[in-house]
């Protein structure tokens, strides 16, 4: 046990929640429900690149919500030659975030890693998701009540890696910088933006990215332990 860290700060996509496989999983409701005459596979080979790009735009204040919502389905679609109405896109787009807290998988580890944390730290959760679906899915997969407190870029009005939303959780939680620690699978936006901020970090390198040196990654959640 680190005994200078009192509490953790975890991002929830790609961290804990299995986003790729629950987000599989409601494409899969979405193409029975618009009968979409392509193999889900190749939708999202081309989709998941697709999808992080506008993200990484989203985090940058380039798209809105709204712009990222569509842009990443009538992008994704129009590289397999399929068009659809931009009423049709919407209608797709609400149907996702509707469809997607139903399918709870959790990255291997997360629930031994959370009992493991739990009764030694305070643990709170910092996310740029859409505050009205992440909520469902910690509730959904039976997570929620780890966490002290759940900071939200909606609410914070900047997203990681912008330092204020880093700030704003520490603040909300009331912790300390120097006993404070971000874990989170995204370089630039939780690694990068906690360090700004003061915090010090392990990179889930769920992307399998090289990363610099100097930062503690680890590649299954379990290994996580050996440094707390």
């Amino acid at each position: 046990m680190n005994n200078t860290i009192k509490h953790i700060f975890f991002d929830l996509d790609h961290t804990l929640w299995d986003f790729d496989r629950n987000s599989s999983l409601a494409f899969k409701m979405i193409f029975e429900k618009f009968d979409v005459n392509t193999r889900i596979e190749d939708f999202l080979a081309i989709y998941q690149p697709i999808n992080m790009k506008y993200w990484k735009l989203y985090r940058e204040e380039k798209v809105s919500k709204k712009q990222l919502r569509r842009s990443r389905l009538t992008e994704a679609f129009m590289h397999l030659d399929i068009a659809f109405s931009l009423e049709i896109i919407d209608a797709m787009s609400d149907d996702y975030i509707n469809f997607l807290p139903l399918h709870n998988y959790l990255i291997d580890g997360t629930q031994d890693l959370l009992e493991y944390l739990n009764p030694k730290y305070n643990l709170h959760i910092i996310t740029n998701g859409f505050r009205e679906v992440q909520n469902r899915k910690l509730s959904n997969s039976g997570i929620l009540h780890y966490f002290k407190t759940i900071t939200n870029s909606e609410e914070a009005g900047v997203k990681k890696p912008n330092p204020f939303i880093f700030e704003q959780a520490i603040q909300k939680s009331g912790a300390k910088l120097d006993s404070s620690m971000m874990i989170g699978d995204n370089y630039e936006a939780d690694i990068m933006g906690a360090e700004a901020a003061g915090l010090r970090t392990i990179c889930f390198n769920y992307h399998k990215e090289e990363l610099p040196a100097h930062n503690i990654q680890v590649s299954e959640l379990k290994q996580i332990k050996k440094y707390l």
